[in-house]
């Protein structure tokens, strides 16, 4: 019992994992959200950040096989987001859906590909968080990106995001996570036979 306790405890090598894999998620992720910057894009981004992080994230599925990863990773990279000035409410997001992806990843024991692109899908939904902010503090958001982009950016944004798009946002974060599962499994298609992930 002692040593099947020894063997579930994160090592220095998963921990290495965590890091390197979390910093390419997050880069990745930050350089994709700066479409952002053209109103249109930023609706559409629930989507195109889990296609575009979908094959090092699938990458990183192949070294996980301990419980606490994949939530380290959600929870580094909502500290990360709260420090530039995301909010809690973006780092409580990612800490929920990090965990969320990490029971749901564990059901299936890190090696079932169904349970990890499913786990992928609820991680993706971190991306939820941002979004919230522009119904749950709208006017404080609003006012915030009228002073860093500028009114016109403001209002446009405003008018691409009335009330009936955040749950149409929350599905195609998912929907994304299902399209960046399925193209990482089929990019990295020898990687998951060698790790016996089927």
């Amino acid at each position: 019992m002692n040593q099947e306790s020894q063997n579930n405890k994160l090592n220095a090598k998963d921990l290495i994992n965590v890091g390197i894999f979390t910093a390419i998620y997050f880069v990745l992720y930050f350089v994709t959200m700066m479409l952002g910057y053209i109103p249109i894009f930023t609706i559409l981004l629930g989507i195109l950040t889990p296609i575009v992080c979908g094959i090092p994230f699938m990458l990183y599925v192949t070294k996980i096989n301990k419980f606490g990863m994949v939530s380290l990773t959600g929870i580094i990279i909502g500290i990360l987001f709260m420090v530039m000035g995301s909010g809690i409410l973006v780092l409580v997001c990612c800490v929920i859906c990090g965990i969320l992806a990490d029971v749901v990843m564990r059901a299936g024991k890190y090696k079932d590909i169904k349970f990890i692109i499913l786990g992928y899908s609820f991680f993706s939904l971190l991306s939820s968080g941002f979004f919230a902010r522009i119904y749950f503090m709208r006017s404080e958001f609003l006012k915030t990106v009228s002073e860093g982009y500028g009114a016109e950016y403001a209002k446009t944004l405003a008018e691409l995001t009335p009330n009936w798009v955040l749950p149409v946002f929350v599905l195609s974060c998912f929907v994304g996570g299902i399209l960046g599962g399925i193209l990482g499994r089929a990019v990295l298609n020898k990687h998951f036979k060698k790790a016996g992930i089927v």
